[in-house]
């Protein structure tokens, strides 16, 4: 831990109720207590868990009762209850999932730039961690991917005190003690100091008999360069594990899971195939891992040898069973957490969040296949919906989504893992050993596991060690832990550029007090070269996925060509200008002038692409985001999430919506929102194009159809769009499907170029108008077809023929049949190669290519080997290879008497290879 002076965790509180502070005689950290006996800091691995053993006067809770109780309980001292927000952190721009409840009001509220919602504030926040996936089961539910933190929040600043250290401790001390009933001895706060995310501050750990239920965080200083500076707002940030808190109160629970989930942990046992462990082993279990440290091997390794000492059992039977539990309980751990991530939104693919949304789907189908479980995926996150009905009913709603999605990446899945031996065998035929970053690569590109990797490997005398927190390392690498999440969006401006004009008040925007506006005044404040900056300016700088303006500025009657516009993260408006404003311009009123039907089409486009991303989102389901967009004069592009690929009837259903919707007139409107104000009025749907950092939203709205939160121009009506055509449809990745369309009057510039290329067909097709397209194209598929036809016979009787002219050679015991085809024809040279093979020859082809003649040898022969070919080849000038019975390659031969030359040699030179 952090060195700290000790005199930031003596609180009052301690003192007026007689705590002690000691030193724990295991870990050596302090901690606070009531008991003057107490050695250890009752945290694990320091002590056995005994939390069941300790008197308690609460009947054992549901989570729901936990989380109720919690949040009732703040709320009685003056706290305001916060709904939950998605486990997608769709209000970040360098964090993928909701870690923590903080990362609720992270970091527009924490920075001092938003009013927190309320004040204090308290909020049951399901969260997901992937940093210890890999331990999730083993160590009985002291480790989830998906768990439910309480977090009660005050924010302190310097005109308004809240609470801090000592409120903080005593609400811990008062809801342990009085809401779960713990004997106060037993309550012990460690000292500790947090760090992430920026900022630090010290905090205490709440145990209670080897088990940790709280956290209290107090934020209060941000890291620069290594050292600590004083924040202006001190923040009070404590998590609660509510799913622990269960766990705790539930005295005949042996594992996290059996609390949690009840009835559903047999019910998996029983679906899954998998006999539940003896219960005199699970209890022996359960109390030993408070001492295991899941993150050393040898740890492991005594933690299975004190069980079966214990139960004087054989240790071998006793890995096996707990490790057949352990893969059961994190199934049941993984498959809420699908249930959570799919639920929110996410669309599993290859990157962002949803390859960790896929990561958690395959390591559940892998732990299904290690139990040699026949069970669907699907089958049981559906269990989990039942299960979770009353507490989720949102995800209840988004069912048939949930489980589509999990049926097809199962599906998908279990393909992969059919052709997962030979993508290895592969690798390790150009490598002798195997790196993380080796089993990271299969993995990302192949979805391969470690596991059939090693054995795979294991087979060729490889030894691949494979880190036990493997599935850890992975997420950590794709933004589990804070990596950059999405693309945001940056001024193109040179760094001294920005500092310069950052020197500079903030620019007023005409562009968004009157998008129409076409010519404005302004008075120039800066001249840097060919950058400018104006007091106000209506011309658009890149941004939201819209292309800047282009225009002129008049100075002193002189034409200054406006070819950028850019924008500093200060809100200042930089103009890019040919040839350089003089420097004595500064000061002087100049005239701008915008390229108005450039402006005008990226309006259209703009607004069309609000239009288009809520038809999408109506006709395919809530889980369809804005992955990406561009609005240009030319056209418009969306990239949205959506798990397979669009039908040509869904592409239609989609114009026409867009379509009806222009043809309603319905008005568009734009307004600056408070922060808190939009989100609870809206959601975070409104952050499609990323997350302004501005204490006020910018939202705009089209009349019952869609809101969002957007800085670029738009119409004032969605009539005005005029019209609207998809014009190429592509999935760009897995989960991400690309739109391009055009609107206004670039429909009918695309309907006249389409109507050109149309026309141009149909003259080749020797048609003289549009309408005769259908008939001269049927035409000339019926001649098509009766050409390959035509071709299929002649081919047919060349190979008969070609066959029949083969040169044989007879070497020892290897018959060899020799053609050369006269030719350049693939399939020709395949059907004369099939003939020659019959029998127990070594059949020989060669034939022209651009490069030289190609060259394919077959035979059907078990005894041969045609590996040597690449050798030959290689002494003949040419290049290729063989395996097995099949080997192709190419041979410097320029006609057709160097090419029988070359193939005779190559025959006589292979036939002795092979008998070597």
């Amino acid at each position: 831990m952090t060195r700290v002076d000790p005199s930031v965790y003596r609180l009052k509180f301690f003192k007026e109720r007689g705590f002690h502070r000691k030193q724990c005689k295991v870990c050596n950290e302090y901690f606070w207590t009531l008991s003057s006996e107490r050695e250890t800091c009752g945290d694990a691995p320091c002590e056995e868990y005994r939390f069941w053993d300790i008197p308690r006067s609460v009947p054992e809770l549901t989570l729901r009762e936990a989380i109720e109780k919690f949040l009732r309980f703040f709320e009685r001292h003056g706290h305001t209850i916060i709904p939950p927000r998605p486990v997608v952190a769709r209000w970040r721009e360098d964090l993928y999932l909701t870690i923590a409840s903080i990362v609720v009001f992270q970091p527009h509220v924490t920075s001092g730039l938003v009013p927190p919602p309320a004040n204090p504030l308290v909020i049951a926040q399901p969260c997901i961690r992937l940093e210890d996936i890999d331990h999730v089961g083993l160590t009985v539910g002291r480790h989830l991917t998906g768990f439910t933190m309480g977090g009660h929040h005050a924010f302190n600043y310097p005109d308004k005190h809240v609470y801090w250290k000592d409120e903080t401790v005593e609400y811990a001390f008062e809801f342990f003690t009085k809401e779960l009933g713990i004997p106060e001895e037993e309550i012990v706060f460690k000292e500790s100091w947090w760090e992430g995310g920026g900022n630090a501050g010290p905090s205490f750990e709440v145990t209670v008999g080897g088990l940790e239920l709280a956290t209290l965080v107090f934020m209060q200083y941000e890291v620069r360069d290594g050292k600590y500076v004083e924040m202006p707002l001190r923040v009070v940030d404590t998590g609660y594990g509510l799913e622990r808190i269960t766990w705790f109160s539930n005295r005949r629970a042996p594992t996290a899971f059996h609390a949690i989930y009840r009835e559903l942990v047999p019910e998996f046992f029983k679906v899954i195939g998998v006999d539940e462990p003896e219960e005199k082993l699970l209890w022996s279990a359960a109390r030993l891992a408070g001492y295991l440290d899941p993150e050393s091997p040898e740890s492991i390794k005594a933690y299975y040898e004190k069980i079966a000492s214990a139960l004087g059992a054989d240790v071998d039977w006793v890995k096996a069973e707990l490790e057949k539990a352990a893969r059961v309980y994190a199934l049941l751990d993984h498959t809420r957490t699908i249930m959570w991530m799919l639920g929110d939104g996410i669309v599993p693919s290859n990157s962002g969040e949803g390859y960790l949304a896929r990561l958690v789907i395959r390591r559940a189908v892998r732990l299904l296949a290690l139990l040699g479980s026949d069970a669907s995926l699907v089958d049981l996150v559906e269990r989990q919906l039942r299960y979770w009905r009353d507490l989720y009913p949102q995800y209840v709603e988004r069912s048939s989504y949930i489980l589509e999605v999990t049926g097809l990446e199962e599906e998908k899945y279990r393909k992969i893992l059919t052709n997962a031996e030979k993508i290895v065998e592969k690798m390790l035929a150009k490598k002798r050993s195997l790196s993380l970053d080796d089993l990271i690569l299969l993995y990302d590109s192949h979805g391969i596991p470690p596991d059939i990797v090693a054995g795979v490997a294991a087979k060729r005398g490889v030894a691949v060690s494979v880190p036990h927190d493997f599935y850890a390392k992975v997420a950590e690498r794709h933004g589990a832990r804070g990596g950059v999440a999405r693309e945001v969006e940056k001024t193109r401006l040179p760094r001294e550029v920005v500092e310069w004009a950052d020197g500079f008040p903030e620019t007023r925007r005409l562009f968004h007090e009157d998008p129409y506006m076409r010519r404005f005044e302004a008075i120039v404040l800066g001249v840097n070269g060919n950058y400018v900056v104006l007091d106000a300016t209506a011309f658009y700088p890149t941004g939201g996925g819209q292309l800047h303006d282009t225009g002129t500025i008049y100075c002193d009657g002189r034409e200054y060509h406006v070819k950028g516009v850019e924008k500093t993260d200060k809100g200042v408006i930089v103009h890019i200008v040919e040839p350089p404003l003089p420097s004595n311009c500064v000061g002087k009123k100049v005239l701008g002038i915008i390229d108005w039907e450039r402006r005008y089409r990226m309006m259209r486009h703009h607004t069309a692409t609000h239009i288009l991303l809520a038809a999408a989102r109506r006709l395919l389901g809530d889980h369809v985001w804005q992955a990406g967009a561009e609005k240009t004069p030319e056209k418009g592009r969306l990239d949205i999430t959506h798990y397979k690929p669009l039908s040509r009837e869904e592409v239609k259903e989609l114009e026409e919506m867009v379509n009806r919707v222009i043809r309603e007139r319905r008005p568009v409107k734009a307004r600056l929102m408070e922060w808190n104000e939009a989100v609870e009025k809206y959601g975070y749907r409104i952050f499609q194009g990323g997350v302004p950092p501005s204490p006020k939203l910018r939202i705009v709205e089209i009349e019952d159809w869609d809101v969002e939160a957007c800085f670029g121009t738009h119409l004032s009506n969605t009539g005005e769009v005029g019209a609207f055509k998809i014009i190429n449809v592509e999935r760009i990745q897995d989960g991400v499907v690309r739109l391009e369309y055009v609107a206004g009057d670039r429909v009918a510039e695309y309907a006249s170029n389409l109507e050109d290329t149309i026309m141009k067909a149909v003259e080749k097709l020797g048609g003289r108008s549009i309408a005769e397209l259908n008939t001269r194209l049927a035409k000339l598929v019926e001649e098509h077809e009766e050409a390959k036809r035509m071709l299929g016979e002649y081919r047919r009787m060349l190979a008969k023929a070609l066959s029949s002219t083969a040169a044989e050679k007879r070497l020892d015991s290897i018959v060899l049949r020799l053609v050369v085809v006269p030719v350049s024809d693939d399939k020709l040279a395949m059907d004369v190669l099939e003939k020659l093979e019959e029998g127990d020859a070594i059949a020989i082809v060669a034939w022209p290519s651009k490069s030289g003649y190609r060259v394919q040898i077959a035979t059907r022969r078990k005894d041969i080997d045609l590996r040597p070919v690449a050798k030959v080849l290689r002494e003949l000038g040419g290049k290729g290879g063989g395996r097995g019975s099949i080997a192709s390659g190419i041979i410097p031969a320029d006609n057709e008497e160097k090419a029988k030359e070359l193939i005779e040699k190559l025959a006589e030179r292979l036939v002795s290879m092979i008998k070597r």
